[in-house]
């Protein structure tokens, strides 16, 4: 009896209550490091996937913004064949204006002159003041009565002046043009005057003497005029 009982757990399957484990044979080690080698394989490559992807999307990103830049640059400047035109934070320069020229009052000459050089026992002078811009500019002057004054003298002898007997004073501002002359005519009565418009009895001598002819405007004197009376 006892040695059937030992022949049978020898040689037959373990009993129901043996505790020895069965190991895996050498095939299924190699499927389950295949599989994991697998797996890992597959998660090395996703990770490295998306790590691509993220550098491929960030360069591109960076060189669209410097695409983006580089238009705003190349935008701002004007293009070829054009002039730049001033920003809006620097105006365009306004010319200075320069200094207009104006009338030199030094430019202005009187000149006096007789419309004969002697006159007959009934002729009376013509005497005429004339006024000339010598200057290159329009100059604007008083040619009234108020600033002339026809004067006519012997030596020391005052014979006559067009200021002792006038009525009235006015002004008459006249714009001379460059080159351009005012004159002004006064008929002689061969007669003699003195400061407040005085009777006086006594003419001037006629027989050949000479007499001087002097025109003034203002402050401005002529050279003399030389004419005979007869």
């Amino acid at each position: 009896m006892g040695r059937q009982g030992n022949s049978s757990t020898r040689g037959g399957a373990p009993a129901s209550g043996s505790t020895a484990v069965r190991r895996p044979s050498a095939a299924v080690y190699r499927r389950r490091r295949l599989f994991v080698g697998g797996a890992l394989l597959l998660v090395i490559a996703l990770v490295t996937g998306f790590a691509v992807a993220g550098a491929f999307s960030g360069r591109s990103e960076q060189a669209s913004s410097t695409d983006s830049a580089a238009g705003a640059t190349a935008s701002a400047g004007p293009a070829a064949g054009e002039s730049p035109s001033p920003s809006a934070t620097e105006p365009a320069a306004t010319p200075t204006p320069s200094a207009s020229p104006t009338c030199n009052p030094n430019l202005v000459t009187v000149s006096a002159s007789t419309d004969k050089a002697a006159y007959g026992p009934e002729q009376n002078p013509m005497l005429t003041l004339k006024v000339t811009n010598g200057g290159t500019m329009p100059c604007e002057v008083n040619i009234g009565t108020s600033q002339m004054e026809f004067l006519v003298t012997s030596g020391a002898d005052r014979i006559f002046s067009s200021r002792d007997c006038q009525a009235k004073s006015e002004d008459l501002l006249k714009v001379i043009a460059p080159g351009a002359s005012e004159t002004a005519n006064f008929p002689w009565s061969r007669n003699r005057s003195v400061e407040g418009c005085q009777p006086v009895e006594a003419k001037p001598g006629g027989g050949g003497a000479y007499y001087i002819f002097t025109a003034k405007l203002g402050s401005k004197a002529s050279p003399k005029a030389v004419f005979q009376l007869l």
